[in-house]
């Protein structure tokens, strides 16, 4: 199985990369800014479920096919990017309605982590972080190496939802602290919505497979 010192060193670099934000965090703020702490928190529990199937890919090999597809790169690129903009437009639209007590200012738990589910479903650097790094922490004298893929995989799911999660509810917080004005909050909202489509924009022009 695998090695503890592998599994910690692993664990490490993990915090590292996940601490510095990124596409998951922006578009955690976003949602938190967007639509409060509640719809952050959902967000990250959703987009941690939507890279799973990530990891199952790379534990038994699927993953690196897909890495090394450009098609297939820039089409699960491309289709994230639409929806995380169409997700950005609708924040801006109903922006008034985020209003606390406004209607339609709560939204079902479904609803918010399918639309989170679809954000990291759609993420293809998931897939091609996974091929390039959790093979660096893998032991392969040792037996049954698509379980350890498999660990370091899910340990990675793990601290970012532990990590997204406090970036969510102090997004949330501040969201909260402005909601005492209809127009500040209603900014806010916009705020996030104009993050998200940025955050997509981003996703559709950079990252490209050479």
């Amino acid at each position: 199985m695998l090695p503890l010192e592998n599994l910690l060193a692993f664990a490490v670099a993990s915090v590292v990369i996940i601490v510095i934000p990124g596409p998951s965090v922006l578009f955690v703020i976003g949602r938190s800014i967007a639509l409060g702490r509640r719809a952050g928190v959902l967000s990250v529990v959703g987009n941690a479920l939507g890279t799973v199937p990530a990891v199952l890919a790379v534990a038994f090999g699927i993953g690196a096919i897909v890495a090394s597809s450009v098609v297939a790169f820039t089409i699960i690129k491309i289709v994230g990017a639409i929806y995380l903009v169409w997700l950005g437009v609708q924040a801006i639209r109903h922006r008034n309605a985020h209003v606390q007590g406004a209607p339609g200012a709560t939204r079902s738990s479904w609803v918010l982590l399918r639309q989170g589910f679809v954000v990291g479903l759609t993420n293809p650097k998931t897939i091609a972080f996974f091929v390039a790094v959790l093979p660096q922490f893998v032991d392969p004298a040792a037996p049954a190496v698509w379980a350890q893929l498999l660990i370091l995989g899910l340990t990675f799911q793990v601290l970012a939802l532990a990590c997204d999660s406090v970036w969510a509810l102090a997004a949330g917080t501040a969201r909260a602290w402005f909601a005492r004005s209809p127009r500040r909050i209603a900014t806010l909202s916009g705020t996030g919505g104009v993050m998200m489509i940025g955050l997509g924009g981003t996703l559709a022009l950079t990252g490209a497979k050479s």
